[in-house]
């Protein structure tokens, strides 16, 4: 990744810990400004930031987006890049998945051989207020015309019931005058140990168009390029000291049941599917990730901003993964520190865009920038 020459400042909207940011930061770019609601993630960024960030903790639906500029120090025409992921909860995959059960329902009966035609999808947003911040986004970049611009969501926003808010929202950015690309892309490309997929839309104020990096990094154990190769989960976790930590010991009802499952399963493993001889669940009964366990050999899954009880990735060791672990998964430089309780630390790391990721999707428009 090429340094940044001209330190271009970031503003960073629904900031949460910190992860897009921080990515430009591995850019060369400095964080003038960042703004989210929640009180953990505004202490964490405190601690994280520089001295001359100035980070907000205000509720995006009341900000007034025409003072963006103000609130960093920045004059009218100095450039800058604004980076945002609003709330994902609106536009994830357990909102269409979770409502009616018949995509539960579909997957158990073809998982049984059944031959059933598959439901019909979703065409109405999820009714979910959150929905709208990503109208307060577009808001921002109308108002404080950014010199460019990264937005970050999860993949199923484009999924059909999300795709004409999507639309809409495109259509608002190339209206204040921005030329965008937009693309589906998987962190593990990009050299991040983790199966994380993401929709990221990149603008440039005038005629020409960002241009998305390139993967670096293999998808599959086989190699198929010459890129470099596939980053596992093991890989990344020997490179930071174990530390015990309160929450990780798995006690209670499925204890002995995730001790049977083999690295880089889940709960059916112990199914008749998988050929156990005494089974403890039907296939495609439980959501995917629960009793899910990670390989050493192989990347993680989506580390989860709030999981169940029983829901993965565990470790290997028959354990939760400490918050340390996540944050190295995330690809957050180990001298990074989240604040709270481990729920609202966890919660950050799984809602956070890993910075390495953020760099890697970034370098090429940060190249063309900064000239």
């Amino acid at each position: 990744m090429t340094k940044n020459p001209n330190n271009l400042q970031v503003v960073d909207l629904f900031a949460g810990a910190g992860g897009l940011s921080t990515g430009m930061e591995l850019l060369g770019c400095k964080t003038a400004l960042c703004i989210d609601n929640d009180r953990f993630s505004v202490e964490t960024l405190r601690r994280n930031k520089s001295d001359k960030t100035v980070v907000l903790q205000s509720d995006l639906f009341e900000f007034d987006t025409q003072t963006v500029r103000e609130h960093a120090g920045l004059t009218a025409r100095e450039p800058f890049l604004l980076v945002g992921g609003p709330p994902c909860q609106p536009f994830s995959k357990n909102s269409y998945w979770t409502e009616s059960g018949n995509d539960a329902k579909y997957r158990r009966l073809r998982s049984q051989g059944i031959r059933v035609e598959s439901p019909p999808p979703l065409a109405r947003p999820r009714d979910d207020r959150r929905r709208f911040l990503i109208d307060v986004y577009a808001d921002a970049v109308r108002d404080a015309k950014p010199s460019a611009f990264l937005f970050e969501n999860v993949a199923s926003i484009l999924h059909p019931r999300n795709k004409v808010v999507f639309t809409q929202f495109l259509e608002r950015l190339q209206s204040y005058g921005y030329s965008i690309v937009f693309r589906k892309v998987l962190a593990l490309e990009y050299g991040v140990a983790q199966k994380r997929e993401r929709v990221f839309v990149l603008g440039f104020r005038g005629k020409n168009a960002p241009r998305f990096a390139p993967p670096t990094h293999q998808s599959t154990i086989e190699p198929t390029s010459p890129l470099a190769p596939m980053p596992t989960v093991g890989d990344v976790l020997k490179k930071i000291r174990f530390r015990k930590e309160d929450g990780i010991e798995v006690v209670g009802r499925w204890a002995e049941a995730l001790r049977e499952i083999p690295p880089g399963m889940n709960y059916k493993a112990l199914t008749s599917w998988a050929g156990h001889p005494r089974p403890l669940f039907e296939a495609e009964t439980r959501f995917w990730n629960f009793l899910l366990k990670l390989s050493p050999d192989l990347p993680s899954w989506t580390i989860a901003s709030q999981p169940g009880p029983w829901i993965g990735p565990f470790h290997w060791n028959n354990r939760r993964l400490t918050t340390s672990e996540m944050a190295a998964i995330q690809g957050f430089p180990v001298s990074y520190k989240f604040e709270g309780p481990r729920r609202e630390r966890v919660r950050q790391i799984g809602n956070a865009v890993p910075p390495t990721f953020a760099a890697a999707i970034a370098s090429l428009m940060i190249q063309e920038i900064s000239g």
